[in-house]
């Protein structure tokens, strides 16, 4: 008995250190290094968010809600969201209220958005519309002036990326000073032609949300074999960062992958 009683207690503790880290938004500002990058564009802020998951019942609600406010609060240069808005319907009144929070922000949407999922809790909201200040993009590109420079960002619609017909390298405008290029799955970048963005911003893995770790790393039981998972990476002559997000998907819970909002600070 007392065994059975101590098994009880650690699956109850575990159960609600879980919960709990699923909503203990963890804040962070990261040195991006993009080669080239003009000067007049050095010390850039971009917030980055991702994987909101708004809709179902998990304390990355509270994670989400913490990191638009922390990312209003800083007033960065740009904000840009990429993916896993929704896991259900009932979350788009909540996004558009914290949407409409945050600066403008540049928005690609995620496979939950459309209901591709595993997860059975999932639903489709997509296809759907943003208003500003938010700008969804769906395999588009815009362009902002920021510092008297020219900014492109460029947007990947998941549909496109999981049926390999995506080409955001075509949208490209080479004369931009700084290439952006925002797609929910880190994967695409291994399909980039060398040198054509100069910064990608991705999400999807959640740092792998349970995750045990051992010695100097961790295993991520979600995509334990994903060669980018979470952090700043440097491949085909571009910098990117993957978002560990604020949401979560099967479960409500996460275990050492905290939620993150993030700010890059560009440099050369």
């Amino acid at each position: 008995m007392k065994i059975a009683s101590s098994l009880a207690l650690a699956a109850i503790g575990g159960l609600a250190w879980g919960h709990f880290e699923a909503g203990w938004l963890r804040t962070r500002t990261l040195s991006c290094s993009v080669p080239s990058l003009p000067p007049a564009l050095a010390g850039l802020r971009i917030a980055h968010l991702s994987d909101f998951h708004l809709g179902v019942p998990s304390r990355g609600t509270r994670a989400v809600e913490r990191a638009v406010e922390w990312a209003s609060e800083r007033q960065p240069d740009l904000v840009c969201i990429t993916g896993d808005l929704l896991s259900h319907p009932r979350g788009m009144r909540r996004l558009r209220r914290l949407l409409a929070q945050l600066p403008p922000s540049y928005v690609v949407l995620g496979n939950h958005d459309y209901g591709i999922a595993r997860d059975p809790m999932a639903r489709g909201a997509a296809p759907f519309e943003l208003e500003p200040p938010a700008r969804l993009l769906q395999d588009e590109a815009v362009s902002v002036d920021l510092r008297g420079r020219r900014v492109q960002i460029v947007g990947v619609d998941p549909r496109s990326h999981m049926g390999r017909r995506a080409r955001p390298a075509d949208l490209v405008d080479p004369e931009a000073d700084l290439r952006i290029l925002l797609c929910h799955f880190p994967g695409i970048v291994d399909r980039l032609p060398p040198g054509v963005f100069h910064l990608v911003l991705a999400g999807h893995l959640h740092d792998g949300q349970i995750a045990v770790p051992y010695g100097f790393g961790k295993l991520r039981l979600a995509h334990p074999r994903f060669p980018y998972p979470t952090g700043l990476y440097r491949r085909n002559e571009a910098t990117m960062h993957v978002s560990p997000g604020l949401g979560t998907t099967f479960v409500p819970l996460r275990y050492f992958a905290r939620p993150e909002a993030t700010e890059l600070l560009l440099g050369a």
